[in-house]
């Protein structure tokens, strides 16, 4: 388990019984590109069906901000963030977008999903 897992925190859904879509946006993630140094910023939108647990707030925010001086490409810290919170909340369906700010004139969309069925 990775020490950035660690930090996440769940409380338990009080409708197990009814999917629900569950939406958190982040407009405020950086973390560094491996190659130049320079920062990246992005939106995270997570979105998810959770089954038994949810994900607390202040624990996913603290979550992101761990990414902040790490150097890891955009597509890697977009899947290792859906596999450290489909593996903490268990969901039945999790979607996380990472919308990149433009960099040296593009910009970069990765999306990435998860489903128990």
């Amino acid at each position: 388990m990775s020490e950035k897992i660690k930090l996440l925190e769940t409380f338990e859904n009080q409708y197990p019984d009814r999917d629900y879509l569950i939406i958190h946006s982040f407009p405020e993630f950086t973390s560094v590109c491996p190659k130049t140094g320079y920062p990246d910023f992005a939106e995270l939108v997570l979105e998810y069906i959770p089954l038994k647990l949810c994900v607390e707030l202040k624990s996913l925010k603290l979550y992101y901000f761990a990414y902040r001086n790490d150097g890891i490409f955009y597509e890697s810290v977009t899947n290792k963030i859906l596999d450290d919170l489909v593996e903490v909340c268990k969901p039945k369906y999790m979607k996380l977008t990472a919308n990149f700010n433009v960099r040296g004139g593009i910009s970069s969309k990765i999306v990435v999903e998860y489903s128990s069925k």
